[in-house]
């Protein structure tokens, strides 16, 4: 059998990144196994030296490669020394295996220093996911890095390309997350502020003449923050996964005199469309055709920038390179200038516009069992500014809920249930700072029917600060859900749900709120298991935006000792 070229291209370069991965090469290999250590390195991803965390001495860490169906098999040693850990595995669904999740707290006691803990579980869908760490806010730290999931032999997509390459976008801090954490837990609040710097695939460029200290640790010559790029052959289409891992910041991306086509979101395929520029938001991937059809004689820059807040982080840069040019060589052109970082319009645009593939659509039941309402605000509670849905503030208990819901553990966590919609939420005004002098902090989480179908409607209001509402990226760990619509307001009970697309709605494990918006998500609850749901921005996480779903734990296996030891699992052991 005659392959043509573009195959022949495809299967050079994955097996070129397949080895430098890690992995076996034979159609037999099913089974993917990998030894990290976890460990704190100085490095200068932005010409800034910080102590980062590194896998192999690696940020981003390895890509992980498998094909649908394959079993990964991850050994994590924390070498950190004196910082607990957990790797989460974000988009993968963990059916059958919810203890490999790594969310600490919901799923998993941390790995403590010294340890080494095992991740097993199965990929059973393909697409573009990453992986990042799960405790406290390491994730900023530099704990992160990709996972691309194949189809299985013989099977196509419904596009064709020509070369795959990947990245992931992200946003870099000079502090240290002790630092940030201190200060967003103080009763003398203080915020994290802007970036420093947008690290396209963990590169960037700090402007080292504001250094005035010790200007040693900033180096521009640094070999680690020359800008990244990606070689192109004229006339060859390459699709790009683009991943964001961002700690705060919503992003564009373009690539200067170049479309890009949409194709996939969160491992499902989209109806293609074209856009100039692509936002992207903290916990979702996209993947992206371009075609290599502009003047071959010269490079072309590749930018992100930020955008739902009047950021004074600079733009991050990176290279298009057009074959035969040298890959450092600067485009001739000033690189392109991002969107208007107030412009919500466009925004709220183009997630109306990311809809399931014909032919790949997945109908979602027609109508729910329940619905919860969640209500996005910013409280003061007890002295401290916390984030809450419903004004219930998420405070993790020691013992993760997954192992005290399912070996039976009593009081350790509020068995009071969250509300599914707010007391007064009918006069709720989504405009004005509100009192809100009834916000809690408790551990109360969500338990839902196993099989039921759940509708959540996210919505946005004001912060603590005059008109004001932020862009909240929402994740759900163990599931994907249908995104049914959008809108900017107050959600109507009665009038919005007969605008749902149930007709080709995509399916994402993460969707953006919008400001003084409203976000429609449906999924059911077949997966049995305790499973986080949170926004993705790490501050307001760490600040308790977020809750949990139980479904189903009397179906869940029996849970490996290695999750246990914290809380009131120490000791514990089975009948």
């Amino acid at each position: 059998m005659k392959l043509s070229s573009g195959t022949v291209a495809r299967v050079i370069v994955f097996l070129a990144v397949a080895t430098a991965a890690g992995f076996g090469t034979t159609d037999a290999a099913k089974i993917h196994r990998h030894r990290w250590d976890v460990r704190y390195e100085f490095k200068s991803p932005d010409c800034y030296k910080k102590l980062t965390i590194t896998i192999n001495g690696k940020s981003p860490g390895p890509t992980i490669l498998a094909q649908q169906g394959d079993t990964v098999i991850v050994e994590v040693t924390n070498s950190l020394g004196t910082e607990n850990l957990a790797v989460h595995w974000h988009g993968i669904r963990q059916i059958g295996s919810p203890w490999s999740d790594g969310t600490e707290g919901v799923t998993q006691c941390p790995v403590v220093p010294g340890d080494t803990f095992t991740y097993r579980f199965v990929v059973d869908r393909p697409g573009t996911y990453m992986y990042h760490a799960h405790y406290g806010m390491q994730r900023e730290a530099g704990l992160y890095g990709s996972i691309l999931v194949s189809l299985p032999d013989g099977e196509v997509e419904p596009f064709a390309y020509d070369y795959d390459r990947s990245i992931i976008l992200n946003d870099w801090y000079h502090k240290s997350t002790y630092e940030q954490a201190a200060g967003l837990s103080s009763v003398n609040f203080v915020w994290v502020g802007e970036p420093q710097s947008l690290l396209i695939h963990g590169r960037g460029r700090f402007n080292c003449s504001t250094v005035t200290t010790d200007q040693s640790v900033c180096n521009v010559t640094s070999p680690e923050c020359l800008p990244y790029f990606f070689t192109a052959v004229p006339g060859k289409v390459y699709r790009l996964r683009i991943g964001s891992l961002t700690a705060l910041s919503a992003l564009s991306f373009q690539i200067e005199g170049h479309n890009m086509t949409v194709v996939e979101a969160d491992g499902h395929y989209v109806e293609p469309f074209e856009v100039s520029n692509l936002f992207i938001y903290s916990g979702e991937t996209y993947s992206v055709l371009v075609k290599a059809d502009q003047d071959p004689s010269r490079n072309y820059w590749m930018t992100t920038s930020i955008v739902s807040r009047n950021s004074t982080t600079p733009p991050a840069l990176a290279i298009l390179n057009y074959y035969p040019n040298h890959p450092r060589r600067s485009p001739p052109t000033s690189p392109p200038v991002g969107p208007a970082w107030n412009d919500v319009e466009p925004r709220v645009e183009q997630s109306r516009a990311v809809k399931a593939h014909q032919g790949y659509i997945h109908t979602p039941p027609p109508k729910p069992d329940r619905t919860i309402v969640m209500l996005n605000t910013q409280n003061r509670i007890n002295g401290r500014i916390r984030w809450s849905v419903n004004n219930v503030s998420l405070d993790f208990p020691t013992t993760p809920y997954l192992i005290s819901m399912r070996e039976n553990i009593k009081g350790v966590f509020d068995p009071k249930p969250t509300p599914d919609t707010l007391l007064g939420y009918n006069n709720y005004d989504i405009y004005s700072v509100a009192n809100n002098t009834n916000a809690t902090a408790a551990s109360s989480i969500y338990r839902l029917k196993f099989n039921s179908t759940v509708d959540v409607i996210l919505q946005n209001a004001n912060t603590m600060t005059k008109n004001n509402s932020e862009t909240h990226p929402w994740h759900l760990h163990g599931h994907d859900f249908w995104v049914l619509g959008y809108g900017i307001g107050k959600f109507d009970p009665e009038q919005d749900p007969k605008k749902y697309n149930l007709v080709n709605p995509i399916m994402k494990n993460t969707a953006p709120l919008h400001p003084h918006g409203w976000t429609a998500l449906r999924f059911v609850a077949n997966n049995p298991g305790v499973w986080a749901f949170h926004c993705h921005i790490e501050s307001h996480f760490f600040m308790g935006m977020l809750t949990a779903f139980e479904e189903g734990i009397e179906k869940v296996g029996k849970l490996p000792s290695e999750i246990m030891g914290c809380g009131r699992t120490r000791g514990h052991s089975r009948p």
